[in-house]
């Protein structure tokens, strides 16, 4: 099992308990898209309590990857997805993060 494969795993266990039947094909396509800072503890999660970290979020990913309009909406969506992902969950994956806004924006056309 690869690296990938691992982390995949890891992100499909974070999804399974958000959603039944989550794509894992979107899942390892928005992972692959990271490269290798799914690989440092860091850059792989999010940290829900610090704004500039939800700011980047928005500009990097969903502004700049999905192509969304950098509006105030934007904030709500991500607080959306924060809630559902749990607030009080500490290791929230970035990669998951990414995976439930790109399905709340309904941009999963853009990884396949």
């Amino acid at each position: 099992m690869s690296k990938l494969d691992e982390k995949v795993g890891q992100y499909i266990e974070d999804v399974n308990k958000i959603e039944d039947n989550p794509d894992v094909d979107l899942l390892r396509k928005i992972a692959e898209s990271m490269g290798p800072s799914i690989y440092n503890s860091d850059a792989n999660t999010v940290s829900s309590s610090d704004q500039e970290e939800l700011d980047r979020v928005r500009k990097n990913f969903l502004v700049k990857k999905l192509g969304l309009e950098d509006t105030d909406e934007l904030n709500v969506g991500i607080n959306a997805v924060i809630e559902k992902y749990g607030k009080s969950n500490r290791n929230k994956h970035r990669v998951v993060v990414y995976y439930l806004l790109t399905k709340h924006y309904n941009k999963e056309q853009l990884f396949k």
